[in-house]
């Protein structure tokens, strides 16, 4: 096979005038990398990704995978090798005896997935930003829509299509090729090989969507922190529970920061979502709330309009996160809420934000699949700018404020991290040890990336850790 191998879609090199697009144009962080890959193929059809790897293995390449282009460290864009990009790969059918959705790997969750699936009066907890792409955000393993209560998305995937590493189009499941579909739910970019098509389960659609919303001043953060940390085993598992610290409008027309705490009932009707939010009523500090809406109705459509402005496009976000973990004593959880404080209460960007998300009760055995690493709360931080000269400033307030985080800190979501800047555990070791494995199995010659990292021998270790071993 030669370079000028006919393809469906395109084959970029650096010299053609679409490079740059080509080489960075679909990554939704507007703080591009200088890397340089030695081309980039707009994949058309699964046949193209086919010849994408075995020109790669031809020309002794690596390969390098985009889906949606939503990774906050560009993930997909390396020095050397073939970038084969996956925009093109988005049907989606629908089998109304199975009720599972099939799709391509950078169909938009909610953009594309979701509005298909609502007129067939099903549901898939899919990514909150609407235009991420199903394809890394499954591989990571899927924080979704209420996975407090309805599990992660990988959970939901019941068969994945995939080209490997010598150019084989396989199908992967709990029955063929196990090894892979266990890898696919939760491997991230690590996976070996390239999943073209993905089966998921779905459920049926709900008939009420109630939207509980509180905001508070910074001041209160402690309080109304200490509270939820309480509460939110209290409420029900069909409740999505997540705290905000973000700058929004108020009713006397400024634009100030403020703490939100939110909650989303995903239920049969108005007086479940009533019940089912009314936790939200108890908080101590609710008199002094700046205002509060109550299991207002809301929909889908609304609720991905926000964010959508809450995540604005090709700014430029430096992020990172962390899984919190502590005890539930009146000591434990005034620890953690310390801890995350400076998260939430000193961004240094005006559109920057906070998120602490509730995953409680979650002590529950994950499926047999690679992602295996979570606590009750998850929290992530992104600084939100347009000025290139302000990237030093950002990057140090952020470490420093995860550093100050780093004793009720577990380890991290792959989905939210940059390990060029900071590498933390993000799945079980015993499941490290077995993916390395797979790995091996499927992909011996190293054809494919793995993760981007500073430092790829101490993967999957929370660097603190190692530092007080002397590794």
């Amino acid at each position: 096979m030669t370079l000028d191998t006919a393809f469906d879609g395109r084959l970029i090199l650096p010299s053609d005038s679409e490079w740059e697009q080509a080489r960075v144009g679909r990554v939704f962080n507007g703080r591009r990398p200088d890397r340089q890959p030695d081309a980039v193929l707009l994949a058309a059809s699964v046949d193209d990704v086919q010849r994408g790897v075995r020109l790669a293995n031809e020309r002794g390449w690596t390969v390098a995978i985009r889906s949606g282009g939503h990774a906050w460290a560009a993930w997909s864009v390396r020095d050397g090798g073939l970038l084969i990009d996956l925009g093109a790969l988005r049907d989606i059918s629908y089998d109304e005896t199975t009720e599972i959705v099939s799709a391509g790997p950078a169909t938009k969750g909610g953009d594309e997935l979701s509005p298909f699936l609502e007129e067939r009066g099903r549901f898939f907890n899919g990514g909150h930003c609407p235009s991420v792409g199903i394809g890394g955000f499954l591989l990571q393993g899927g924080q979704g829509w209420n996975q407090r209560g309805w599990g992660w998305a990988a959970e939901s995937v019941v068969a994945v299509d995939v080209v490997t590493a010598t150019g084989e189009l396989v199908r992967a499941d709990a029955t063929q090729n196990s090894d892979l579909y266990w890898a696919a739910r939760g491997a991230g970019p690590a996976f070996p090989g390239v999943v073209v098509r993905f089966h998921i389960a779905t459920r049926p659609a709900f008939g009420f969507l109630g939207h509980t919303v509180h905001a508070y001043e910074l001041d209160d953060f402690t309080e109304v922190m200490t509270w939820l940390y309480a509460a939110h085993h209290r409420i029900s598992t069909d409740v999505e529970i997540v705290a905000i610290s973000t700058p929004i409008p108020l009713p006397d027309g400024s634009v100030r920061r403020v703490l939100l705490v939110t909650g989303v009932a995903l239920v049969d009707d108005e007086a479940a979502a009533k019940a089912a939010l009314a936790e939200f009523n108890q908080c101590p500090a609710i008199d002094r709330a700046i205002f509060v809406q109550d299991a207002a109705e809301s929909s889908l459509t609304e609720q991905r309009r926000a964010q959508e402005l809450q995540n604005p496009e090709h700014a430029q976000y430096i992020t990172d996160n962390a899984w919190i973990d502590g005890d539930n004593t009146a000591e434990g959880i005034a620890r953690m809420v310390e801890h995350i404080r400076p998260l939430f209460t000193e961004n240094p960007t005006q559109k920057g934000f906070a998120i602490w998300m509730s995953n409680a009760p979650m002590r529950r055995e994950l499926p047999d699949m690679a992602f295996s690493l979570q606590t009750e709360a998850y929290v992530a931080s992104y600084t939100v700018y347009d000025d290139p000269a302000d990237y030093v400033r950002n990057r140090t307030w952020l470490n420093s404020a995860f550093a100050y985080a780093q004793p009720v800190t577990a380890g991290q979501y792959l989905g939210d991290s940059d390990m060029t800047n900071r590498q933390l555990r993000f799945m079980a070791p015993e499941n490290w040890t077995r993916l390395q494995q797979v790995i091996a199995a499927w992909d011996p010659h190293g054809r494919f990336h793995r993760y981007l990292a500073s430092n790829p021998d101490t993967l999957n270790s929370n660097h603190w850790q190692l530092q007080e071993e002397g590794l």
